[in-house]
């Protein structure tokens, strides 16, 4: 499995159509990823596995979200004041 999602990794340009979300805005979109990533990192930590699947929802929100944004977020969950559930 995670050999599948290495090569998917390498062919990656840019976020691919995602059906849970058609329409133009992405907003939705971005925040779902960011979340996905952040619960699967979660996840995979506490079972001691290697977090690499998790990097296929980091790729795909960095390149849909605002810099802005990913810096807020960040720095939100630093300070516990993220409202999102990780």
């Amino acid at each position: 499995m995670a050999e599948d999602i290495q090569q998917k990794l390498e062919k990656y340009r840019t976020a691919p159509f995602d059906a849970r979300f058609p329409n133009q805005n992405q907003t939705k979109n971005c925040w779902q990823n960011y979340l996905d990533f952040h619960r699967c990192q979660k996840s995979l930590d506490a079972k001691g596995v290697d977090t690499a699947p998790c990097d296929w929802y980091k790729r795909v929100y960095k390149s849909i979200c605002p810099l802005s944004w990913i810096e807020k977020w960040d720095s939100q969950r630093d300070d516990g004041t993220f409202p999102g559930k990780i």
